[in-house]
C-alpha cells in the first residue's frame, strides 16, 4: 500500500477533505488555484480548519506534484487545476470486512471487475458506481487498474464513496460470496438470455464485467449463478465495458 495518496480534480479533493477515513497531510495549490478550488466546491477557506495549505508558485506546483508522482511509481501528468491534496491512503479491506458488512447489512449493491485495466474505464465505472450506490467495487490484485492520481481524477470523489476491495483470487471470493447467499451475475455479448428480461433479484447482487477484450475468465464465468447479455437495438453489437457496466448498474441496482 502506498505511503499517501495524491488526489487531484476539484470533486475528487473536495469528496477526500469530507471522508472522516482519511487523515490529511497538507493542500499544495498555488493561490489562483486554491480560489478556484473553493469557489467551484462551493467551500469557504474556513471549512479547511487546520488544514496546512502549502501556496507555491505555478511552475513550483508542477515540481512538487513531479516529486511526489515519482514517490508513488506513477508517470507524471501535469494538474491544470493548479491544487492538490497529500493524504493518508484509504483503509485496506478484504473479504473478512465484507463478510460482516454482508450479514449486518440487507440488499447490497457489489460490482466486480475481472481483468478491465484500463484506468479511464476503472475510473469511469467507479464513478457510475458512486451514483448507483453501489456499496463495493471489487478488483482482482493483480490484472487491474491502480490507483492513480489519474484515477481519482477521472473517478471524481467516487474512490470515496464506494469501498474497493482487492482479492488475491477472485474465483475464490466469488465463491465465497455465493456460500453468503450473493447472487453472482456475469455479462457476456454471447450469453443467449437478456439481462432485460430477467425479473429483480432480491437480496444481495454481485454484477461482473470483464475485461473489453477477453471478456469473463473462464474460471469466473464456470463460478456464476446467471451470465446474461444486453440485448443490443442496432446494428453495433458490443459496448466499452464502463458503458455496459453503467447499463448493467441501471438495470439492476435501480430503485423499481
Amino acid at each position: 500500500m502506498n505511503e499517501f495518496d495524491l488526489v487531484i480534480g476539484i470533486h475528487s479533493i473536495k469528496a477526500a477533505l469530507l471522508n472522516p477515513a482519511r487523515i490529511h497531510q497538507k493542500i499544495v495549490a498555488t493561490a489562483d488555484g486554491l480560489a478556484d478550488f473553493l469557489q467551484n466546491a462551493s467551500l469557504r477557506k474556513e471549512a479547511l480548519g487546520s488544514m496546512k495549505i502549502e501556496l507555491v508558485k505555478a511552475h513550483d506546483l508542477q515540481d512538487v506534484a513531479k516529486r511526489n508522482f515519482d514517490k508513488l511509481g506513477f508517470e507524471y501528468h501535469r494538474i491544470t487545476s493548479q491544487i492538490f491534496l497529500i493524504t493518508s491512503p484509504l483503509p485496506p479491506l478484504d473479504f473478512n470486512w465484507l463478510s460482516l458488512e454482508l450479514k449486518s447489512k440487507s440488499g447490497l449493491k457489489l460490482f466486480c471487475l475481472d481483468q478491465v485495466t484500463d484506468v479511464h474505464n476503472g475510473a469511469a465505472i467507479l464513478r457510475t458506481a458512486a451514483f448507483y450506490g453501489v456499496h463495493s467495487l471489487i478488483l482482482p490484485g493483480k490484472n487491474s487498474f491502480g490507483l492513480s492520481p489519474s484515477f481519482y481524477r477521472l473517478a471524481s470523489g467516487g474512490t470515496e464513496y464506494v469501498n474497493i476491495i482487492r482479492c488475491v483470487s477472485l474465483p475464490k471470493l466469488i465463491s465465497q460470496l455465493k456460500e453468503k447467499g450473493v447472487v453472482c451475475i456475469g455479462f457476456s455479448e454471447h450469453a443467449k438470455q437478456k439481462a432485460q428480461e430477467m425479473g429483480f433479484i432480491e437480496g444481495h447482487r454481485c454484477l461482473i464485467m470483464g475485461a473489453e477484450d477477453k471478456g469473463l475468465s473462464h474460471a469466473v464465468e464456470r463460478l456464476l449463478d446467471k451470465t446474461v447479455s444486453l440485448e443490443a437495438l442496432g446494428q453495433i453489437k458490443s459496448l466499452n465495458v464502463s458503458v455496459a457496466s453503467a447499463i448493467a448498474m441501471d438495470r439492476f441496482f435501480a430503485t423499481l
